[in-house]
């Protein structure tokens, strides 16, 4: 038994996507024009960040669009999965983008170029606008969904690049010290790092229908079988298909008496109520295959 597969889901505010991708993508240009000019280390990695955010929030725009396809025979769940697809991709290259400026920077620390602290300065303060402008606009929609989510913390991040990059500037027209540059540019792969693998994992996760954080299933279990006239439980699983949209299947034993009363149909509404009601998450998307206990000799396979 199952309820509807078109749920109540946190949809991605496209509108508020749309805008952040335009100041990203501004930024971006503004940003390689000044990495090429000023030959800033920092500012080419903040560059590459951009690139690595205009990208996905593009993916993140087009992801939202395809969650909003109906399901079909083909797609049960329709493009649900798009967000968590889309979330992966961008993490996995913002990886290389860390790994890259990291490396980098090691090299420029050893052999430090000379860098335009004007231009530098003035660039980073521009990015640090642009990013400010877009955490306004997504702010209040990055709780919505793991797209938006991450989205967010990209341009999160690029603030914080930013401060690197005009922080860097001031000690090199200060002080003369041209390694501050290639510091920015590591320090901004340190922020880039550990966010990339975060959403890897938690896109992986999905991915691989690991039991969704928060859902103890020890807990559902004993939840189950304190339900009046069940008598065991097996074949348990619990995963996510996006964001806020987890799903729950079970075999429950019940009495055989349940089948021949009509009790059944009650017990099934129990055990949805049981389990929408008593989690955080509100697990409503149920599928329980009620069975009498004479048809345990039938299992070929028990799942605990």
């Amino acid at each position: 038994m199952t309820h509807d597969h078109a749920p109540a889901h946190p949809a991605t505010p496209r509108r508020r996507l749309a805008i952040a991708f335009a100041i990203t993508a501004t930024i971006l240009v503004a940003e390689v024009i000044g990495a090429l000019w000023t030959g800033s280390l920092a500012l080419l990695a903040d560059a590459g960040h951009m690139l690595t955010d205009a990208g996905g929030l593009l993916m993140a725009l087009a992801a939202a669009s395809l969650a909003l396809r109906p399901p079909t025979s083909q797609r049960t769940w329709g493009w649900r999965r798009a967000e968590v697809l889309a979330a992966g991709a961008q993490a996995t290259v913002l990886l290389g983008v860390g790994l890259f400026a990291l490396v980098e920077g090691v090299r420029r620390l050893a052999e430090p170029p000379e860098v335009t602290a004007t231009g530098l300065l003035v660039f980073g303060v521009v990015g640090l606008v642009g990013n400010v402008a877009s955490l306004l606009v997504l702010s209040g929609g990055r709780g919505a969904n793991l797209n938006m989510r991450a989205a967010f913390l990209e341009v999160v991040n690029d603030a914080l690049g930013s401060v690197a990059v005009i922080v860097s500037a001031v000690l090199i027209a200060t002080l003369g010290w041209n390694r501050a540059d290639a510091v920015a540019g590591m320090l901004i792969a340190l922020l880039i790092l550990p966010r990339a693998v975060t959403i890897i994992r938690e896109a992986g996760n999905v991915l691989l229908e690991s039991t969704p954080k928060g859902l103890d299933l020890g807990e559902v279990r004993r939840h189950i079988l304190a339900v009046p006239h069940v008598r065991g439980v097996h074949d348990l699983h619990a995963s996510q298909i996006t964001t806020g949209l987890p799903v729950l299947s079970a075999h429950v034993v019940v009495d055989d008496s349940c089948f021949t009363n009509g009790h059944a149909g009650e017990m099934l509404a129990e055990l949805q109520q049981c389990v929408a009601e008593h989690f955080e998450l509100g697990v409503e998307h149920t599928t329980f295959q009620l069975e009498p206990q004479s048809h345990a000799a039938r299992e070929r396979h028990l799942h605990e």
